[in-house]
């Protein structure tokens, strides 16, 4: 090889000094400098493929053969040597014997193959296509691959440009020789994009059809309601004309005014008579009085006589002249009435729940984890469980180990740091796993305010001074009922306000401190029956038991008049509640006035 290119260059040299020669003579110029063949080098770099294409045309077939048994003699030293290395080192047997050196082989063997190892390979890949191709004399192939690449890499670089767009003159897009290209459109090929494109052609085709039908309709029945035969008013005003007020018209309002305002003094002087003498009072008692329709119609003979009359409590016993009675009905017998259970008793019995003391559940506790301990031991020493790992602590990370944590204590410490770390998960997991849910929690809390009203309903009525405009006192009255789950109702009435509320006995208790202790009545001021300011106030009327519930969700009802106050109760057949509340408050008003 290295002849080969020797050779070569002489060529090349010869070559350069002919031309330079021929230049100087025809010019007379003085004769430039020799150069060496390793300037030649240098300038041409070697990598110039037309004048490597030219001068292995040049060649002459001596010098081919020279270059050819110059390659084979090389080869055969090459492989000489490799056959010598494979038999000393049988690993060398895998290793391609085509012009690998034998330095390069034993480096592949030695270290796994790194970026440098790969493009060693490919020079050595390079080096024997051009010795096959030197051996079967076709020096052009190792030319013609560079030309195919160069001529891919021009296609690749064509096709990767833009091609340009040709429009005519009716903006259609045209190739070069002016034929029509149809671009082709795209098309959604996911379900929800077929159908939102689906749901905006619909929509553009009932959009036109409603304007045009709207449009349609509307010009039909301004035809269909039109009249020509009624005149429209014309756009000028008309001339409006004065108007006079009769004679005596302002004095008659003026009159009346007055004689208004005699009565209402009037009114006013007679209210505070009656106010100091109490007869307004009793006259509003009066009237909150409920009738009492005591039945007329008395029965002859009650029931329970029946059994032992004759006929009844007028027939009289001709010899003692006393009311008549069969003997026979009467034995020395004794009748006993039949056990009825009472209707406020619950149908299970109840019974008290057993309260232990701290030592006593101190000692329940210790007795359960004994036992539960005594069963695990039984498991473990019949085989059913393994034996649980020694609990281990820093603490007593020497006692228990002992050599061990003396060999190699970092290692020891990690383990029962770890073991630790894992004792506190499994207690979180625990207690997560007991820990409710909000769902669980608040169905806990309902459960705990809800109540077994089925024996009995318990009652309060509350009356109020003044609650209509306030707002604050009114939302605590309703939120809390509603969280309390208590059913009742509301009545706003001028200077008697009427909160009823029905529910158990823990419900009761709660709302009674709500409505007595913690709303501050008496930092609001009402208005009294003689227009001064007067101190709110709150005031339990009733409470007790009722057989079932009246009302339902607890709601605000506002009544101008007293009666339709009481009609309201008496329609949820209550109607005492009010007249206890409102006498109560008439009450107050004229102990208030005195």
């Amino acid at each position: 090889m290295c002849q080969v290119d020797g050779d070569v260059d002489d060529q090349k040299l010869s070559k350069k000094r002919a031309a330079a020669s021929d230049s100087g003579g025809g010019s007379g110029a003085i004769e430039a400098p020799k150069k060496s063949r390793f300037d030649v080098l240098e300038k041409n770099g070697g990598g110039d493929q037309k004048e490597d294409a030219a001068m292995s045309a040049s060649l002459s077939s001596t010098q081919i053969k020279l270059m050819m048994a110059h390659a084979q003699r090389e080869i055969e030293e090459r492989k000489r040597a490799l056959s010598n290395l494979r038999d000393k080192d049988p690993l060398l047997a895998s290793v391609p014997s085509i012009g690998m050196p034998v330095a390069l082989a034993t480096q592949a063997l030695s270290k796994k193959p790194t970026p440098e190892d790969s493009e060693k390979a490919r020079k050595i890949a390079e080096l024997q296509a051009q010795i096959r191709a030197k051996l079967t004399g076709n020096l052009a192939n190792l030319i013609q691959p560079n030309a195919v690449a160069a001529a891919a890499a021009a296609a690749a670089q064509a096709q990767e440009r833009p091609k340009p767009l040709i429009l005519d003159e009716e903006g259609r897009t045209v190739d070069k020789s002016g034929r029509t290209i149809n671009i082709p459109t795209v098309t959604p090929t996911l379900k929800a994009n077929i159908r939102a494109k689906k749901r905006e052609v619909f929509q553009r085709q009932t959009g036109l059809g409603e304007r045009s039908e709207s449009g349609t309709s509307a010009q039909e029945e301004a035809i269909k309601y039109f009249d020509d035969r009624i005149a429209q008013k014309p756009t000028v005003r008309n001339k409006r004309t004065l108007r006079f007020h009769e004679p005596g018209k302002f004095q008659q309002l003026a009159e009346r005014m007055r004689m208004k305002s005699q009565l209402e003094r009037l009114q006013n002087e007679i209210s505070q008579i009656a106010r100091k003498t109490g007869i307004s009072s009793a006259t509003k008692l009066a009237l909150i009085a409920p009738k009492q329709d005591m039945p007329d119609d008395v029965p002859a003979m009650e029931w329970w006589d029946s059994v032992i009359l004759t006929q009844d409590l007028e027939t009289l016993d001709e010899e003692s002249g006393k009311i008549s009675i069969r003997q026979t009905a009467i034995s020395n017998l004794i009748e006993h009435p039949t056990q009825m259970k009472p209707p406020n008793e619950p149908m299970k019995p109840v019974y008290l729940p057993v309260f232990l003391t701290k030592k006593e559940r101190k000692k329940l506790r210790r007795q359960n984890r004994r036992e539960a301990w005594k069963e695990e031991q039984e498991k473990i020493r019949l085989g059913l469980v393994a034996p649980p790992e020694p609990k281990l602590r820093i603490s007593n990370l020497m006692r228990v180990l002992g050599s061990e944590a003396v060999q190699d204590p970092t290692k020891m410490e990690q383990h029962v740091r770890e073991q630790m770390a894992k004792r506190q998960k499994a207690h979180e997991d625990a207690n997560n796993a007991r820990k409710l849910t909000s769902e669980q929690k608040s169905e806990k809390k309902q459960r705990k305010l809800r109540e077994d009203t089925s024996c009995g309903v318990h009652v309060s009525v509350y009356r109020i001074r003044d609650l209509q405009d306030n707002q604050s006192k009114k939302f605590k009255v309703e939120t809390n009922a509603k969280q309390l789950q208590m059913t009742g109702s509301v009545v706003l009435f001028r200077d008697c306000c009427v909160v009823v509320v029905e529910g158990g006995p823990k419900q009761q208790k709660k709302y009674r401190r709500l409505m007595l202790t913690r709303i501050k009545w008496e930092e609001d001021l009402a208005k009294g029956n003689d227009g001064q300011d007067v101190p709110n106030s709150c005031v339990l009327v009733w409470e007790g038991t009722s057989q079932r519930r009246h009302f339902g969700e607890i709601k605000f009802k506002i009544f101008p008049m007293e009666k339709m106050a009481r009609e309201f109760f008496q329609k949820h057949q209550v109607e005492h509640y009010w007249d206890l509340a409102y006498s109560g408050a008439v009450l107050e008003a004229s102990t208030d006035q005195q």
